[in-house]
């Protein structure tokens, strides 16, 4: 028997202890159903709407944020206020295409990092996450 369009969604949450409610089963599913992408809360609420979907920029922006806490997303910050939702939560870095706001990954296998500063005292260094910022020539 076939699965049901919602029960790989509705597994993924219950995985990492969220609800399966509506919306974010309906949020899900734009986000994971189509492979890795980068979406900011604004374009995640026009695909919504777009498709059908009743949901406030609010509601998603928790949504967005709850998935985040949960490890189904990352939250990438280009620069103060502008954010972006990774569905690749695997250890990568990203391109960050100053003009269109395009962010393209980079396998973290390319990148090498020569040296980290110490930790202040107490902490250690979770990630380390690299944003290139790059332009397209004319």
């Amino acid at each position: 028997m076939a699965d049901r369009p919602y029960t790989a969604v509705i597994d993924r949450l219950r995985e990492v202890g969220l609800r399966p409610t509506r919306q974010r089963l309906a949020l899900a599913r734009l986000l994971f159903d189509t492979g890795d992408r980068h979406v900011t809360a604004e374009q995640l609420h026009g695909e919504a709407v777009t498709t059908g979907i009743s949901v406030s920029l609010a509601t998603v922006y928790n949504t967005l944020h709850q998935f985040t806490e949960s490890g189904l997303l990352r939250e990438v910050v280009v620069e103060a206020g502008r954010s972006y939702f990774d569905t690749n939560i695997a250890n990568h870095h990203h391109f960050f295409e100053t003009k269109s706001g395009h962010l393209i990954d980079i396998p973290a296998d390319q990148v090498t990092i020569g040296s980290l500063p110490t930790a202040p005292n107490g902490a250690e260094i979770e990630q380390v996450d690299l944003i290139i910022r790059v332009r397209r020539r004319a």
